[in-house]
């Protein structure tokens, strides 16, 4: 494993299958965070590719490196010498709930020169972004 320079992991529970948390989730249409703007140039699935976009930044380009629907998904964002990945996890609690836990890790061996911003921009935001999306999932249930 590289280089760990810093890792935060969140966890929320929706009430709302793992199914449909899971359907919920892996429309980027839902992935509400203003202001930042997400497209992707294909499904959602192993190598596809997408963009992260913001007012007055560089696009953020990165890749769905790893996807085992409805339980898991890896994103990983490629930076220079370094690696942001972000690990969402889906399990099935009783009563029809799902247990949502999110990781972001940095590695690499040039992770210490992304280290303040990262931090700056999740550890106060990470749990709460994660909150408002299991209220959505439980607010929007999909019926499969």
């Amino acid at each position: 494993m590289q280089n760990l320079a810093w890792e935060m992991t969140c966890t929320a529970e929706t009430k709302s299958s793992v199914a449909s948390a899971w359907a919920y989730w892996t429309n980027i249409a839902n992935w509400y965070d203003p202001p930042a703007q997400f497209e992707l140039d294909g499904p959602f699935a192993s190598g596809t590719r997408g963009t992260t976009r913001m007012t007055g930044q560089d696009p953020m380009h990165w890749i769905i490196a790893e996807v085992t629907p409805p339980f898991s998904a890896t994103i990983v964002l490629e930076l220079r010498a370094a690696t942001l990945s972000f690990d969402w996890r889906f399990q099935e609690l009783s009563a029809g709930r799902t247990r949502i836990t999110q990781r972001v890790s940095l590695r690499g061996e040039n992770a210490n020169e992304y280290l303040s911003q990262v931090r700056t921009s999740f550890t106060s935001n990470l749990q709460a972004g994660l909150n408002k999306m299991a209220a959505a999932i439980a607010i929007h249930k999909i019926q499969l």
